[in-house]
């Protein structure tokens, strides 16, 4: 393991577009995995621009994160939901839904759930 290691998410190793320009998950390869920052637009909403890369009824990603800004709100399949917002900490498990509220876009930070995202099937 090296010492120290300085990565910037503006020159990621991967950058996957959301569909309709509603966002992107920029990617780094770290030695424990990928951690990605996401931006998610105001009117992203994952059933819509996700669901049909991740051919899943919900997302079936595991979150652990942190909101760097913006809004969003997620609903379990069981019916449980809750907004995050900035400075939140997220643990979030597969099985739910998601989408921005209001007109500034979401930027968060995860080291759990974004290896996959968004990768076509």
């Amino acid at each position: 393991m090296a010492g120290l290691v300085r990565r910037s998410f503006d020159s990621a190793d991967e950058t996957r577009p959301f569909a309709d320009g509603k966002g992107r998950l920029d990617l780094v390869q770290a030695e424990g995995g990928a951690v990605g920052r996401a931006v998610f637009e105001p009117g992203w909403r994952w059933s819509e621009h996700i669901k049909p890369l991740a051919g899943t009824e919900s997302c079936q990603s595991a979150h652990t994160g942190y909101m760097v800004s913006g809004r969003m709100h997620v609903v379990m399949d069981d019916g449980q939901e809750d907004d995050y917002g900035p400075g939140d900490f997220m643990q979030i498990a597969p099985g739910h839904d998601a989408w921005v509220v209001g007109d500034e876009p979401v930027v968060a930070l995860d080291w759990t759930g974004f290896g996959d995202y968004a990768k076509p099937k």
